[in-house]
């Protein structure tokens, strides 16, 4: 019996070797920078785009892959009769979840889709999960249903320290983040279930390590108490010497689990901007 083939798109903070691997299917994302068009992972790295975002003369953007390119990929791995899972980015995010639909309905395959409600590494919890029942001879909906239980029991920490791109983006109106950026304004979003909240807003990276040392990391100590964490992420946008603090910390309460720390996909670097990074982590 073929195995269930997985795919997802270039958001999923996915290692090379996750990839390989797990033989995940990646469908790539494109980005915009001053008028030329670069592919994720293709023609553009993560490390490379935050270079080139740090000279931008206007706001990076960034478009869905198109739906032939879905449609095309669901067909080559459906050809030897293989079921498909596709699981995409946040469709409150982009409108990538709804193509990879729509190309499910046109392909030849045999094709599921599932909106992942989240990105970054947080998707990747997802991916490998799927991958990894795959391997094991699973059938399509027992991976769907653990996928998603870790979905439900992932949470999303993401610190903007700098709301230049948000204001670019059109989030608030200018005057506003002037001032903002004026009083070192620092914000903690949390995305839990698909459910995006601003939880905290402060002066200063003191204001965001109160935040993880006052709520995040006792969170994690007390499901420590009844379940397993089974997996952690750490992304950012440039420097790493807040995140690398932000890692030791965890490292500190999780010693037996590995912190994948790695440079954030670019959608997430457009809208979170220089010195953004996220904390992200799945229990069972």
């Amino acid at each position: 019996m073929s195995k269930i083939k997985i795919v997802t798109d270039s958001t999923a903070g996915l290692t090379d070797e996750e990839i390989t691997e797990y033989d995940i299917n990646i469908i790539p994302l494109s980005v915009m920078i001053d008028d030329t068009v670069y592919t994720e992972r293709e023609t553009i790295t993560n490390e490379e785009f935050y270079e080139k975002m740090k000279t931008a003369k206007g706001l990076p953007k960034t478009s869905q892959p198109p739906l032939g390119k879905f449609i095309n990929k669901f067909d080559e791995l459906g050809a030897d009769g293989s079921e498909i899972l596709s699981i995409n980015l946040d469709s409150k995010i982009s409108g990538t979840y709804k193509t990879a639909c729509e190309a499910a309905n046109l392909s030849k395959s045999n094709v599921k889709v599932i909106d992942s409600l989240t990105t970054d590494r947080s998707l990747a919890f997802q991916v490998i999960k799927a991958a990894e029942m795959s391997k094991q001879g699973k059938s399509i909906n027992e991976i769907i249903k653990s996928v998603d239980e870790v979905r439900k029991n992932t949470k999303l920490y993401m610190g903007i320290l700098n709301l230049d791109n948000i204001v670019k983006g059109g989030r608030l109106k200018p005057w506003a983040g002037a001032i903002s950026n004026l009083l070192n304004i620092k914000v903690i979003v949390k995305l839990v279930n698909g459910e995006i909240t601003v939880d905290s807003k402060g002066r200063g990276l003191k204001s965001i390590h109160k935040y993880f040392t006052q709520h995040v990391y006792p969170e994690m100590q007390e499901i420590l108490k009844h379940k397993n964490i089974k997996s952690i992420g750490i992304s950012y946008v440039g420097s790493t010497d807040f995140t690398n603090k932000i890692k030791d910390e965890v490292q500190s309460i999780c010693p037996n689990i590995q912190v994948v720390m790695r440079e954030t996909v670019p959608i997430i670097a457009t809208y979170g901007g220089l010195g953004a990074f996220a904390l992200m982590y799945y229990s069972e």
